[in-house]
């Protein structure tokens, strides 16, 4: 007898104590189009080998293709599930789809529309389905405007463990291994799954010498797919910085020693040198002179000693840095160097240092230049190791880092809910370091991405570290304002963000959450994302926010010290650069935030000056953020500000 092939869960894979399928007794369904004998009630029998298809004789019904389904009265839908036929055939099976009236967080609704856009191998316009079923909660509540909303569930056919902001397009680029459901543990197979802009049909998902890629874009929803071969580079588990072309540069991972850069512009995959040490879960960061620091990374290509080397971006060439070794940074895990030397928290900082504030409790200072040189920057307070926490440079021109949640040992170790606020000056010197408030909930394998106005939200993770276990799992996220160095919680996200999960800011200056899991057949694969809309964005009556617009910014490439002139449509009140960022592991080494104060004003004309240190205006790609005085921010235009 045939397998049954997956089920598409449009809120959550496994489903949660607050879903259960909903009875279909006395539903009706309708459809666009219909094969006889093959009708669209088909979808509500129970019978898995009866199909409802499209007209396919004596002609081809043509995409797009909808059914809907009418449940007779109003339920709290919140989510539903797609089962594709179950006989020999593919033809039909559903590619890139939407579902309309649910957004799967819940949703009170008596109609469900699903339509197929594409087939999923693009063999036909037609479309089959087995079974629907609607998933429901026996009570809902209108989640609070002010706790910010988060949107439908993004589907993808691979589970992205890595993620980067493409700049200018505003694009995610999103990629998970060699497979698309599962990283092989380290095989070195030379190809990553990738995914770009959000469109399909899906194509089989591809093994072997490849990367698998998306890319996903939010002004259009849709999804594309892409394998990568020809860098002959399994970019999972890698370190990933935005170099100052904005280009993405992904070094180790499965395949140890490589080095792949990524250019947007030219939708191209580059192969760069090797590095001197073969890494994997190491970290690097883009220094101030434009050259890209790595250090650690003991998961692949041998243990121990992966001190720390330097990529150099005029000549192209890595050299090793004699003066930076990784043993004042190492963890005492329990696990020994294998886990030690990961997921470094690193800052490219003033005239080519580079500032290590965690996981290790001990914090460090490297310099990148010459044969390199170490210095220690003090113990962070309390705190104690906090592998997969988090650090955030929120105010990059009052060097003001936050650090929050980690654990101890990389995993089967309660994490904590510490928070602390470290502020660092010239390189060399002490680290400053104050407790924050606590979180509400101990966090490690989350992320935290830093808005435009400054405030830090911190989604995902778990309250003890297990990798691919979504047990203790914290749905709730929190927002640090740095005004009061306190949290509050925000509405909740429908699928746990733990091992492999990521988040970052968009241009609009919405987050995007997603991934967790890439563990082949695991209940914790989760192949999607949410997109979470801050309050600052909604009135207090739940309407849109009329949001402050850029018309118009004098250059759109500046160097350090430089000013450019903005317009707007309105009023600002405040202005802030944030770096266009990358994340895997929860390691976001390129995100930071510069705040702007404008040094002449005339009406909506509006003259800003670039700080004068590429230490915190780094190198690359930014983006520009206006804010009204009520905090609505703009959408954002992109700076690139160059080498100094």
């Amino acid at each position: 007898m045939r397998r049954l092939l997956p089920t598409i869960v449009a809120a959550y894979a496994s489903l949660a104590a607050t879903q259960t399928i909903t009875p279909r007794t006395g539903w009706t369904v309708t459809a666009d189009s219909f094969q006889p004998g093959n009708e669209a009630r088909n979808v509500l029998d129970g019978n898995t080998g009866s199909i409802w298809h499209t007209q396919y004789s004596p002609t081809n019904a043509a995409l797009p293709h909808a059914i809907t389904i009418d449940m007779k009265k109003i339920i709290n839908v919140n989510g539903l599930t797609y089962l594709p036929r179950q006989d020999a055939s593919l033809n039909g099976n559903i590619g890139q789809h939407k579902i309309e009236t649910t957004p799967f967080t819940t949703t009170p609704a008596r109609y469900v529309r699903l339509t197929a856009q594409t087939e999923a191998g693009g063999r036909g316009p037609w479309t089959s389905v087995a079974e629907v079923n609607i998933l429901s909660a026996a009570a809902y509540t209108t989640p609070a405007i002010s706790k910010g909303v988060w949107g439908a569930t993004l589907d993808f056919p691979i589970v992205p463990a890595a993620a980067a902001v493409l700049q200018g397009s505003g694009k995610v680029l999103l990629w998970s291994s060699y497979r698309a459901y599962d990283f092989g543990g380290g095989s070195g197979s030379g190809t990553t799954e990738t995914a770009s802009e959000l469109s399909l049909p899906w194509p089989k998902p591809l093994e072997g010498y490849a990367e698998n890629l998306l890319v996903y874009d939010p002004a259009t929803g849709t999804v594309s797919r892409r394998v990568v071969t020809n860098t002959q580079h399994d970019m999972f588990c890698p370190g990933i910085s935005l170099d100052a072309g904005g280009r993405i540069f992904v070094t180790g991972g499965n395949d140890a020693p490589k080095t792949s850069i990524y250019d947007s512009n030219a939708n191209t995959w580059i192969a760069a040198p090797n590095m001197k040490i073969a890494r994997g879960y190491q970290s690097s960061a883009i220094l101030s002179n434009g050259n890209i620091f790595t250090i650690g990374g003991s998961w692949n290509g041998g243990r121990g000693n992966k001190n720390g080397e330097v990529w150099d971006a005029v000549t192209n060439t890595w050299s090793l840095l004699p003066g930076c070794p990784v043993a004042p940074m190492l963890t005492a895990d329990a696990q020994g160097i294998f886990r030690s030397d990961n997921h470094g928290w690193l800052f490219g900082w003033k005239s080519g240092s580079v500032f290590q504030a965690g996981p290790s409790k001990a914090m460090n200072w490297y310099t990148a230049t010459g044969t390199g040189a170490q210095k220690p920057a003090g113990l962070r307070g309390n705190d104690p190791d906090s592998m997969n926490g988090n650090a955030i440079m929120y105010d990059a021109v009052n060097g003001k880092i936050l650090t929050v949640g980690g654990a101890p040992n990389y995993q089967d170790n309660d994490a904590t809910s510490n928070a602390h606020v470290v502020t660092i000056g010239s390189p060399g010197t002490t680290a400053s370091v104050a407790a924050a408030g606590s979180m509400a909930n101990r966090r490690g394998f989350h992320n935290s991405v830093v808005l435009p106005d400054g405030k830090v939200l911190v989604t995902g993770g778990e309250v003890r570290p297990v990798p691919f276990s979504d047990a203790g799992a914290v749905l709730t996220p929190e927002l640090f304002n740095p005004a009061t160095s306190s949290f509050s919680t925000v509405n909740p996200e429908a699928v746990p963000r733990t091992y492999h999960s990521w988040s970052l800011l968009l241009p609009d200056a919405t987050v995007i959450s997603g991934g967790g899991g890439l563990c082949g057949s695991c209940s914790t694969n989760h192949p999607n994302a949410q997109i979470f809309s801050p309050a600052y964005l909604f009135n207090a009556d739940g309407s849109k926010a009329a949001r402050p617009v850029i018309n118009s910014v004098s250059a759109t490439s500046v160097a350090v010290g430089t000013t450019m002139t903005v317009t707007t449509n309105s009023a600002v009140a405040s202005w802030s650069l944030v770096r266009y960022a990358s994340v895997t592991h929860s390691v976001n080494t390129d995100q930071r935030r510069v705040p702007l104060r404008p040094e002449a004003t005339n009406g909506n004309t509006y003259t800003l000056r670039i700080p004068n240190d590429s230490g915190v205006a780094l190198p690359g790609s930014w983006m520009l953020y206006a804010m009204n005085a009520q905090g609505v921010p703009s959408v954002s235009k992109t700076i690139t500000i160059r080498v100094s």
